[in-house]
């Protein structure tokens, strides 16, 4: 009986992962194909990455109210799949969109005028990125409601980081073939509009496994007090959850109007941040900002760089088709560095115990830094590849190190935060799950679940405290400092896409790309050498103020 239960439970893991799958699939060939799109239109460098930031912010300001409103949500269907429906319908527009803006331009206006078409298609890459990262939200929250257990929960989130790398690699790995030759090229089409239909059929036939989920599970499981799961989801700040309790279009004034109220208190939370996770904050934003340097602008800088083509070349053209063939070279290495970092990862506690957090973060920034630079000078096709592949070991690291150096303060708050500790600690209601995702303990104690998750989907698991936070000199809470570790992440994003787009057309170079991403990662050598990695460190920063 107990291995039958055993079948039955991975069973129910696999399916509810499977949309997991799909999910990053899209969002991986979004991140390979949206750039050379928006250049093909006819968008300006600087216009181009402007668009690229809009999914972000929307991310920044609407997903934590999409949690809040998952949390209060009572419905037939559950709590967390009329939201996970609601943005996969999104997303499937987008894979709509992308491929027949032209088509859908010309059959809504007479002249095919160039603005619609433009608008079509931009419309169709925020709907795309916004839906599909805010769609992990009531996912990952419908894992932790089925899974409320720590075992259960640790062996359900390393298999949902699997199947995110899993949806990565393949995702990278299709824009790399070339679909245009061989006997199909006449069925298919271009190679984008083959690659978004069959995109368009997995995400349908993943968001339809959906409808088999028992979802009644979690929510008698929560009913009955047995476990955690529904804590674990809260992502958002308590204060937020009674404002928006459902996504309405009535309620819409009333939202932007709460989140405009939040937004000088998150300020305030920013500032008051104690020197060590400060420290840890600014060396994870500028980490990141050189890898979304990178990994944004791989496709172009390949594509016009190395193969000299022309992203906005008549289709068939000698420039048009260079280009083209850059992308899939691109293509394919971003799927050797989502296969290097599923590598690291495996290894990454074995490291941790051999070097330390320390030479591992400061090697994986300074590894950045080293592959972006030689991919600026070099022209060589191979060695810019294998480049791209080695900052999957970086891609690893930021994924698991800066959580577990927050742990690590957390674990011993007398000595990390000296100034907040004035009287008991008001932490989170729901400490288990913050110690499933992220134990506290020394470095080295790596959660064997963060294989390769999305760096902010740790939010999705740890509920914030209330907004009316009390003053800086109580102790402080792990999951807010988590979760303004997380917003790291999504910043990175929306910096380089405002600034990176006017710097190459003020140098008309799409080498600048990657000579940010250097300047960047040598800038975050220098500021994670300041982080604060033991009790040691702590005692010379103490030094140093008095």
């Amino acid at each position: 009986m107990r291995a039958v239960a055993m079948r039955s439970h991975f069973s129910l893991l696999l399916l509810v992962n499977v949309m997991t799958c799909g999910l990053e699939v899209c969002l991986a060939v979004g991140t390979i194909y949206i750039p050379p799109l928006l250049l093909e239109a006819g968008l300006e460098e600087r216009y181009m990455t402007m668009v690229l930031g809009v999914g972000p912010v929307l991310g920044l300001i609407f997903v934590p109210l999409i949690g809040s409103a998952s949390d209060s949500w009572r419905g037939r269907f559950g709590r967390r799949r009329p939201f996970i429906w609601a943005l996969s319908v999104g997303v499937l527009l987008a894979l709509v969109l992308i491929p027949h803006a032209t088509t859908l331009a010309a059959l809504l206006a007479f002249q095919r005028p160039r603005w619609l078409e433009v608008s079509l298609l931009v419309l169709g890459i925020i709907l795309l990125q916004f839906c599909g990262q805010a769609c992990f939200t009531p996912m990952e929250a419908l894992v932790s409601d089925l899974f409320p257990g720590e075992q259960e929960s640790r062996w359900a989130f390393t298999v949902f980081s699997l199947m995110l790398s899993l949806g990565g690699c393949l995702g990278f790995l299709l824009p790399a073939v070339n679909w245009n030759s061989g006997a199909t090229a006449n069925y298919i089409g271009s190679q984008e509009t083959f690659i978004y239909a069959l995109l368009t059929l997995i995400f349908l036939g993943c968001m339809l496994s959906t409808v088999m989920i028992p979802e009644d599970l979690a929510v008698s499981v929560n009913a009955s007090g047995k476990g955690n799961g529904g804590k674990k989801s809260r992502k958002a700040c308590h204060r937020c959850a009674p404002l928006m309790p459902l996504l309405a279009p009535h309620r819409l004034c009333s939202t932007v109007g709460s989140l405009l109220s939040v937004l000088p208190h998150l300020c305030k939370m920013y500032r008051d941040m104690p020197k060590v996770l400060r420290r840890l904050f600014l060396a994870d934003l500028c980490s990141w900002m050189g890898m979304e340097c990178f990994l944004l602008f791989y496709t172009d800088f390949l594509g016009e760089r190395l193969y000299n083509g022309q992203p906005s070349a008549k289709p068939g053209s000698k420039g048009r088709l260079l280009y083209e063939e850059g992308v899939r070279m691109a293509s394919f290495g971003l799927f050797l560095q989502c296969l290097m970092a599923v590598c690291c990862s495996l290894l990454m506690e074995r490291l941790l115990a051999c070097v330390g957090p320390k030479a591992l973060l400061l090697s994986s920034a300074a590894l950045l830094a080293f592959s972006t630079a030689v991919m600026t000078l070099s022209h060589n096709t191979v060695l810019v590849t294998l480049m791209a592949a080695a900052t999957g070991f970086t891609f690893c690291t930021l994924q698991v190190l800066p959580y577990t150096l927050t742990c690590l303060y957390h674990s011993n708050k007398p000595v990390f935060f000296p100034s907040t500790v004035r009287k008991p600690a008001k932490t989170c209601k729901d400490t288990s799950s913050n110690s499933e995702r992220h134990p506290a303990g020394m470095p080295g104690l790596v959660p064997t679940d963060l294989v390769e998750p999305s760096p902010s989907a740790c939010i999705l698991h740890l509920p914030l405290p209330e907004m009316d936070l009390p003053p800086p000199s109580t102790s402080r809470g792990m999951c807010l400092d988590l979760a303004l570790l997380d917003s790291a992440y999504l910043l990175s994003q929306v910096v380089p896409s405002l600034l990176m787009g006017s710097l190459v057309q003020l140098t008309h170079n799409v080498g600048a790309y990657m000579a940010s991403s250097c300047v960047l990662s040598l800038l975050a050598v220098v500021l994670s050498s300041r982080i604060i990695f033991d009790h040691k460190d702590m005692e010379l920063l103490q030094k140093c103020s008095s």
